[in-house]
């Protein structure tokens, strides 16, 4: 099982080429002055712990609670290597869940369409049959 977002990192320098040498210019006249490089980061990781807490009280709610979750964990992972080892991690965790549920519902795709093709009636038409019996 290969990483589908391994080259991501390659590809997003290439494209944002321009914007990173105005972010790395900004970054460096933030970091030669202390006290800004100071409440740079201290801004950075309230904001970033904020978006990350709100996305996991949202996670129960419908909505994009994970989402949220993760552009806390990108916010943060411009400021320190723990968060973006954390957010590499989980990407590859849920690419991981997302092949297995994708190959469990083509295998139950594929049982239902067999069972549909010997004539034999799904679960869903049993569960109703045991319900009207009763």
């Amino acid at each position: 099982m290969s990483d589908p977002y391994a080259d991501d990192a390659e590809r997003a320098h290439r494209l944002g080429r321009r914007f990173g040498r105005f972010m790395e210019r900004g970054r460096a006249a933030i970091r030669r002055r202390p006290w800004l490089n100071s409440l740079y980061k201290i801004v950075v990781t309230t904001l970033g712990i904020v978006v990350a807490v709100v996305g996991l009280i949202l996670v129960p709610l419908p909505g994009p609670g994970w989402l949220i979750v993760f552009i806390g964990l990108t916010i943060l992972g411009t400021e320190y290597h723990w968060a973006r080892r954390l957010l590499g991690w989980l990407r590859k965790v849920l690419a991981r869940f997302w092949e297995r549920w994708n190959a469990w519902r083509a295998e139950r795709r594929a049982r239902k369409a067999e069972r549909a093709a010997r004539g034999e009636p799904g679960r869903g038409a049993e569960r109703r049959r045991a319900g009207q019996a009763g």
